[in-house]
């Protein structure tokens, strides 16, 4: 459950495109590749299949790592620590100190009871606020790689009205879920997305380029761990571009879920240790996205250097990303069978999204009842739907990236207060804890 409703879409959506987009690097302009001057030279693009590059070249094989190890940096630890924060300190005061699971109770070593007033509404309702429009993005992700996999494989003509007629039957579909709760509906749901997701990362292995899929993730994981620094210092940079462009659009957007995966982290958190907890939310989830983006975005760079095929590196060229992952897939046996898993995989992470979001949204607005009405989950997930519908025919993905950069800044405010006050609250019970032990 934590695995398919955090990063389920993204996965798919960016798994080819992100690294493909960051190994090609910007010519023209060093601002707009990852740290700048500094990789440029290493990740030039090359559409001529008589120029492709020597796959064993040492400033090849650096920007190949570079693509996966600046994605991975996208979606590894930083990004799980910000689920981290806001799950951690609701699981604390909710489990061990017998509050509420709310936002608002994170607070309480601030504002004491006056969380149970117009300061503790404040604080829900930007949660409120930040959740629909971070599951709005991740859902119109999710539609236009679906509606582009339709048009890529039958025809079906990727416009308006297709995605919309997409959200609202998936949508259906998500009602049904969330109606019968955490423990039917999104958990047999959940399951059966990770089995489908595993099935489809072994069958790249096996039909890719395993030896250098293997590479890919070793040589990646080094780079992740040497430029996970500079990537994280925003001073002094020359690649702006990239900076505001991908960094601040990600960071944005997991902020914008926070409240949304946080609840739900904390909520199927119970009776773990903080120790547990770290490890699965933060440790294991990255491992899997670097294994995830050393497969499909090894796949792809495999094939533009060893058979000079650019159908992938000419449509994220072209920002084209929802094809890139169809592209790739288009040049392994057994094509259309993946193509499909992968659109049924995008549809069902689509609907545990959906209906997991519209369970935690319901939970904080219903002043943390956990079993609150069915009529008042219908109307969260009909809202996310609505949302979504509104922001893909108002702008695309550039309305969904600013929707989550928007709702994404107020939120993270409440977010560094929420890691002062968990880390103020276990200070001071360990304290309490020495001292009890002490007197006896």
């Amino acid at each position: 459950m934590l695995f398919a409703a955090g990063v389920g879409i993204g996965l798919l959506f960016f798994g080819v495109s992100e690294p493909i987009t960051y190994f090609q690097g910007d010519q023209e302009d060093y601002k707009y590749s990852p740290l700048g001057s500094e990789t440029i030279y290493d990740a030039k693009v090359i559409y001529n299949v008589e120029d492709v590059p020597n796959i064993e070249d040492t400033k090849v094989q650096a920007a190949a790592s570079l693509g996966i190890a600046t994605t991975v940096f996208h979606w590894g630890l930083q990004g799980w620590a910000i689920y981290g924060v806001v799950g951690l300190a609701l699981a604390f005061f909710a489990y061990n100190r017998g509050l509420p699971l709310l936002i608002r109770s994170a607070f309480y070593p601030i504002f004491g009871d006056r969380i149970w007033g117009w300061t503790g509404h404040i604080i829900d309702t930007f949660a409120i606020f930040a959740g629909i429009f971070g599951l709005a993005t991740s859902l119109g992700l999710g539609v236009q790689q679906v509606t582009t996999g339709l048009d890529h494989l039958f025809g079906i003509p990727a416009n308006n009205w297709t995605m919309i007629l997409l959200i609202v039957g998936i949508t259906c579909i998500a009602l049904v879920s969330v109606m019968t709760g955490i423990n039917v509906g999104i958990k047999r749901l959940s399951q059966f997305n990770i089995i489908l997701a595993f099935i489809l990362l072994l069958t790249i292995f096996v039909l890719g380029p395993t030896r250098y899929i293997f590479q890919s993730m070793f040589a990646g994981l080094g780079t992740y761990v040497m430029k996970i620094v500079p990537l994280s210092n925003w001073v002094g940079r020359e690649d702006t571009g990239f900076f505001h462009d991908w960094t601040t659009f990600y960071w944005a957007w997991w902020i914008a879920w926070a409240p949304f995966i946080g609840t739900f982290i904390a909520r199927i958190s119970k009776g773990r240790t903080v120790r547990e907890f770290v490890i699965f939310v933060l440790l294991l989830p990255t491992l899997l996205c670097l294994i995830w983006f050393g497969a499909f975005g090894g796949t792809a760079i495999h094939q533009f250097l060893t058979d000079g095929y650019t159908g992938v590196t000419e449509q994220v060229e072209k920002f084209n990303y929802p094809i890139a992952l169809f592209q790739m897939l288009g040049e392994l046996p057994a094509s259309l069978l993946l193509s499909c898993a992968a659109m049924l995989l995008t549809i069902i992470f689509f609907v545990t999204s959906s209906d997991s979001g519209s369970l935690i949204i319901d939970i904080i607005a219903a002043g943390g009842k956990v079993d609150a009405p069915i009529p008042q989950r219908v109307f969260w997930c009909t809202a996310e739907g609505l949302v979504a519908i509104a922001l893909l025919l108002g702008g695309g993905l550039k309305a969904l990236q600013a929707a989550s950069l928007a709702t994404g800044f107020p939120f993270a405010i409440v977010l560094l207060g929420m890691g002062g006050c968990v880390l103020y609250s276990m200070i001071k019970e360990r304290r309490e804890t020495q001292e009890s032990q002490l007197m006896r």
